[in-house]
């Protein structure tokens, strides 16, 4: 598996299990609900377990979200997630940066544009970026509420492709998920998997990564 790295004009990043340690954190939220498990399982495993039940969670909801926007309803949820935020209901996150992406971005931007392609909500992913201080790092933003179609459809990435006067063949997704993958390969783009977040080694395989790498931060070492 290999990349054209001659050919790479741009780059664009997920957010969650990419940038943000999402399973992680989701993780540790739920974790205090399994202690009894610990009276009879070492921490590892349990840790396991708990992560194992993550990573089964996410692909089905990525699922239904792509079902909602193949039908025209995911503005319902969208509508209905900016309203709960609006009234107050949702606490600020506080989210977790992959350990060493910082610096993987800063030194990224100096040779490429950056862009950010990803599922969440305009006002979470601003978040995220604001919290980290990332915003100068990315030309582009695209959410799930920019282009009339999100993730696994190829909207986000030709979209930014566009604002960075680039073909989308020249960019390289960026993601962990097969979720990500079908989203380069639709645009055209290359693609690298990453397996710090959500996916499996088999599933970025199966959806037919041209990379896959341990963690982002890995990406400076083959560009």
């Amino acid at each position: 598996m290999s990349i054209e790295t001659d050919r790479i004009q741009a780059i664009c990043f997920d957010i969650d299990g990419t940038l943000s340690d999402t399973d992680n954190q989701m993780i540790t939220r739920i974790e205090p609900w399994f202690k009894p498990l610990r009276l009879i399982f070492s921490h590892y495993k349990v840790h396991k377990f708990i992560r194992r039940i993550v990573m089964g969670v996410e692909a089905p909801a990525n699922v239904v979200y792509g079902l909602l926007d193949r039908l025209g309803l995911d503005f319902l949820l969208i509508r209905i997630m900016t309203q709960y935020s609006g009234k107050g209901f949702r606490k600020k996150r506080a989210f977790l940066l992959m350990t060493g992406v910082k610096k993987t971005l800063e030194i990224l931007s100096d040779r490429f544009p950056l862009a950010i392609i990803s599922a969440r909500d305009e006002a979470s992913a601003r978040e995220f970026l604001s919290e980290f201080h990332l915003e100068s790092f990315f030309k582009v933003v695209v959410t799930s509420q920019t282009c009339p179609h999100t993730k696994p459809f190829p909207d986000q990435l030709i979209y930014a492709a566009r604002l960075m006067n680039i073909r989308p063949q020249e960019c390289l997704m960026v993601g962990d998920s097969s979720v990500d993958i079908r989203t380069g390969q639709r645009a055209g783009a290359q693609t690298v998997g990453v397996l710090c977040g959500f996916g499996t080694r088999k599933e970025l395989i199966h959806a037919g990564a041209d990379l896959i790498i341990p963690h982002t931060s890995d990406l400076i070492d083959y560009l």
